[in-house]
């Protein structure tokens, strides 16, 4: 199967492969069919919370590209097309990385000639709109830049929630917020609950109330369509605790009882005996400045059962590795409980996972959880194996690394030690380590995300290179954790760069991350010449001189970042994560944009989902589900909006 599908703009669109889906029992291929549809109808959710007008823009461009009669054959019409599918990436009108409006390639006065030969017969125009002002509307929010600017702002000494135009708060400064959940938390008392996780806050008559993402509240349509298909999903599970953990989700879904989603999470962690799994719902904070609302996504998924193998050895040893941290003894877990971890292969990716995913998951979030119950962790092998193949060629290897020795370490070892240091990343470095008492994560606030990210690389950067792994067969040498220290090193200070615009800071949590990390380790070990920044032919290049001593700069800044979020100091982890995570040198920036400009490359890839059949009996039973993977983006898309554009259809903007 081809890998690449397409690139436009500063995206490729890739193809990942479901590897021996027709062996599955058909049981199973019907399990996984039922969870692939739950995971699709929650997608009009995320475009809603990720700016309030995002379902308007869809519609009305989506309405252009299959009714505009007018001249298709132009630079101005491809223009409009590619700025559609850079909103269909990104689920919305901001960029999904930087986060910052997408700017429309073609001109103002273009808009009008596109409304003007489109067919608005049948188009569902919002309530208490003409057309007329319908068109100026979007017409402004689309071409405005001061309009609906940043998705998420974590700059500092600003309102967070004020300068940012995601869809969780209305009309509530961010004091405001910030005082509301306190005031929750501490009516609570010592009750573990994510206060704020599934509901808008919203200002009104100057009271604060939220607006829960729940059957009968907001998003209901489409929650609704989730529910459907979870309940169908319930007879094929594969056991009794699958069962009651789909049950536990739809109670969740049907009241918003975040005690109940807590319930879900529970029930979740311990079932470790099926082949299938998936994660639906309200998860990730990331597109709330405060680290408070969870974006809805999904993913189902099967166990890779030969990969598997090298998860469950660190599984078994995270004991070991908990004990031999370099952090201070008071923050290491005593007894570390229900580690579990797998390598699974996606079936569908859905909501914040689509169409750009991560690569690793560790769940669930809540500290409590985790410390008692335990966590899940995943590495997705398909996607990363699609990410390998796609990128072997293109060129970048051999552009930016230093000698053909750091060339070749990469071709041998680098997908074994990529795969390996998500393992380490989500199964261990996520889960390990513990808070002190009376703490709670969110005092860190818009640097939480940074300073957990920082610190299971850092974790997993510490152990790629120790003998542990050789000793128990994960790798066959430390020349693949030195590959592994070249590619971070690489990345974290050179072709990430490639990815944000000139003159701007680094804004994405994941990209602050791998930038300190690399600033940090480049600074605390200039003196030594441990890693250097060289210049050969006028081109700048990471080169490690001594990867043993890199090794202890990564256990030293581990052991710090570990006491940041132990502690929950807010004043060092803004000073370090502003120090090294968010400036960008604009000398070297520019060099690396030119250098990357000739290879005529994508720096951001997403992946188009495969398309499942329910085979059905007359009677209408079904008995089995068939794959393809002919379906093309703008398809894919277009058919999405159309299945499950559930909020969309209802005018619920």
């Amino acid at each position: 199967m081809e890998v690449f599908v397409e690139k436009f703009a500063d995206i490729k669109i890739l193809r990942y492969e479901v590897p021996e889906f027709d062996k599955l029992a058909p049981q199973k291929k019907i399990y996984i069919y039922y969870l692939t549809q739950a995971a699709l109808c929650g997608r009009d959710i995320l475009w809603n919370q990720n700016n309030r007008y995002n379902l308007v823009v869809r519609n009305l461009l989506e309405n252009v590209i299959k009714t505009f009669s007018g001249n298709r054959e132009c630079a101005e019409f491809d223009r409009f097309v590619v700025y559609l599918k850079r909103v269909w990436f990104s689920n919305g009108i901001q960029h999904h990385y930087s986060t910052e409006k997408i700017p429309a390639d073609f001109p103002e006065l273009y808009f009008d000639e596109l409304v003007k030969f489109s067919d608005w017969s049948v188009f569902k125009f919002p309530a208490n709109f003409s057309k007329e002002t319908f068109f100026f509307e979007v017409k402004n929010l689309i071409f405005n830049p001061e309009k609906e600017k940043k998705r998420v702002n974590l700059e500092s000494n600003v309102d967070l929630i004020l300068t940012s135009s995601n869809n969780y708060y209305q009309g509530v400064t961010q004091k405001e917020a910030e005082d509301y959940y306190a005031n929750l938390k501490n009516k609570a008392g010592d009750e573990p609950v994510s206060f704020g996780l599934n509901s808008t806050l919203v200002k009104g008559n100057d009271q604060l109330h939220e607006h829960v993402w729940k059957v009968g509240g907001k998003y209901t349509e489409a929650i609704e369509k989730i529910i459907y298909w979870l309940q169908k999903a319930v007879e094929y599970a594969e056991n009794e605790l699958q069962k009651t953990y789909i049950l536990n989700l739809i109670d969740y879904y049907t009241t918003g009882d975040l005690a109940k989603f807590d319930e879900y999470s529970i029930n979740w962690v311990k079932e470790q005996f099926g082949d299938i799994d998936f994660v639906n719902g309200f998860i990730e904070v990331y597109g709330d400045p405060l680290g408070i609302k969870g974006s809805w996504e999904s993913i189902v998924n099967y166990k890779d059962q030969e990969a598997t193998k090298r998860a469950e050895v660190l599984s078994k040893n995270a004991q070991w590795f908990e004990d031999h941290s370099p952090v201070s003894e008071e923050f290491k877990k005593k007894e570390v409980k229900g580690v579990s971890a797998k390598v699974i292969n996606v079936a569908i990716l859905g909501g914040d996972c689509y169409p750009a995913t991560p690569i690793g998951i560790n769940l669930p979030n809540a500290e409590w959880i985790r410390e008692k119950h335990g966590s899940k962790s995943v590495t997705i092998e398909n996607i990363t194996q699609a990410y390998f193949l796609e990128s072997m060629g293109n060129g970048m290897l051999e552009e930016f690394a230093f000698s053909s020795e750091e060339i070749e370490r990469a071709k041998q070892f680098g997908y074994l030690a990529g795969n390996l240091h998500t393992d380490l990343h989500e199964c261990l470095g996520h889960g390990s380590g513990k808070i002190r008492e009376g703490v709670n994560t969110e005092a860190l606030k818009n640097y939480y995300s940074t300073i957990e990210e920082t610190r299971a690389d850092l974790f997993a950067l510490y152990y790629m290179m120790d003998e542990k792994l050789v000793e128990l067969g994960l790798i066959p040498s430390l020349d693949a954790a030195k590959a592994e220290y070249d590619a971070y090193l690489r990345n974290g200070l050179i072709t990430q760069l490639t990815r944000i615009e000139p003159g701007k800071d680094i804004e994405e949590s994941h990209m602050r991350n791998r930038q300190l990390i690399s600033r940090w380790v480049l600074e605390a070990g200039m003196l030594e010449q441990i890693v250097e920044l060289v210049t050969r032919d006028s081109k700048t290049f990471v080169t490690i001189n001594d990867y043993t001593k890199l090794r202890h700069l990564f256990g030293q800044l581990l052991k710090e970042i570990q006491r940041i979020k132990s502690e929950g100091d807010f004043i060092a982890a803004q000073e370090i994560v502003e120090t090294y995570g968010v400036k960008v040198d604009k000398q070297l920036h520019h060099e690396i944009l030119e250098r990357f400009r000739k290879l005529d490359l994508a720096p951001y890839a997403g992946f188009l989902n495969p398309v499942y059949e329910l085979k059905m009996w007359p009677c209408g039973t079904p008995y089995d589900v068939s794959i393809r993977y002919d379906e093309d983006y703008a398809t894919q898309m277009l058919r999405y909006s159309e299945a499950y554009g559930f909020l969309a259809k209802t005018g619920l903007y």
